[in-house]
């Protein structure tokens, strides 16, 4: 069954790669850069268009469109132009090849996009970065990670969690309560009860045992996690159990604290309206609307701003006040 495309971008109609090329090396050529056709032609195309595009602009023009937008766009905008123009299939298994680049491990990339892709999507991504960087995504992560925060990880990475179905009432039962008592019930918390049962469950099974779990001991999981654990692990499994609950809810609380406070998470922004703008920014649009009291698009004009403000609010798709 196709998936329904909840993203705010879609194939664009009477779409000419060619014409929209054109467009493109008109905004770079000669002095100064006219931003804003590029935005225009670029956030309004499905990737796939984008990729058609590029492919115009090689044949067209003997360059290369995303050197180009390289060269003419600076900061954010730049990034977040070359985010849209990059493959889909390529977008996380880039991002998670980034977060383990050099010294020091960007944590939350890895738990982001590890915590909150399906089964089918995790296997792509280990063949997609298998293929582009020869290397195994798993040794990748082990050597970079260590304790019981590379262990949730290896685990997810495994992308063996149980199909969704018909589920065992008993067994949730029986999870609930080994979650409860490898936590609340235990001098010292029992990580690898959490580990097994978080990381292999099917979503519909767990979202069960996230109710279980309050009739049983009086408390959201969420709050046992955040009085067990800590660190990188904690934030790993609050990010698998909001995804258990909903995706895009979890999403719109990653972009709400991106940009809380002083200062703005820009690559936190760019990654999640970016990966999300062909999946279910729609949803996302909602549920923070609904859990924030303010919309996505009022948040982001509020927290960003120039060119590359714009470009984002394009990508948004528009205003839930």
């Amino acid at each position: 069954m196709a998936k329904l495309n909840r993203g705010t971008v879609k194939d664009f109609s009477g779409f000419d790669a060619r014409a929209d090329a054109e467009i493109c090396r008109k905004a770079m050529k000669g002095f100064g850069t006219d931003e804003e056709s590029l935005m225009k032609v670029l956030i309004h195309r499905s990737n796939a268009q984008r990729q058609e595009i590029a492919s115009a602009f090689k044949t067209l023009f003997g360059r290369d469109l995303k050197d180009d937008l390289k060269s003419e766009l600076t900061g954010n905008l730049e990034r977040l132009m070359v985010g849209l123009l990059r493959p889909a299939r390529l977008f996380d298994a880039h991002a998670l090849k980034h977060a383990l680049k050099g010294a020091g491990t960007d944590e939350k990339v890895l738990t982001e996009i590890l915590a909150s892709r399906t089964p089918a999507e995790l296997r792509n991504i280990k063949q997609v970065y298998e293929e582009e960087y020869e290397a195994n995504l798993e040794d990748a992560i082990t050597s970079d990670t260590s304790g019981y925060y590379q262990r949730m990880l290896v685990v997810l990475i495994q992308a063996n969690r149980d199909p969704d179905g018909h589920t065992d009432e008993k067994l949730v039962e029986q999870d609930a309560q080994e979650l409860f008592r490898a936590g609340e019930l235990k001098w010292g918390t029992d990580e690898e009860k959490f580990i097994t049962i978080l990381g292999t469950r099917s979503i519909s099974h767990l979202r069960k045992v996230l109710d279980k779990y309050m009739t049983i001991s009086g408390f959201q999981l969420e709050e046992t996690i955040d009085r067990e654990t800590s660190g990188a692990l904690e934030q790993l499994l609050l990010a698998i159990v909001k995804c258990v609950r909903s995706v895009p809810a979890y999403f719109a609380e990653t972009l709400f604290y991106a940009m809380k406070g002083a200062g703005t998470d820009d690559d936190t922004l760019i990654r999640i309206m970016v990966s999300r703008s062909e999946i279910d920014l729609l949803d996302i649009r909602q549920a923070f609307r609904r859990n924030f009291a303010k919309s996505l698009y009022h948040a982001i004009q509020k927290d960003t701003s120039g060119h590359y403000g714009k470009a984002l609010l394009l990508l948004c798709g528009g205003e839930d006040d």
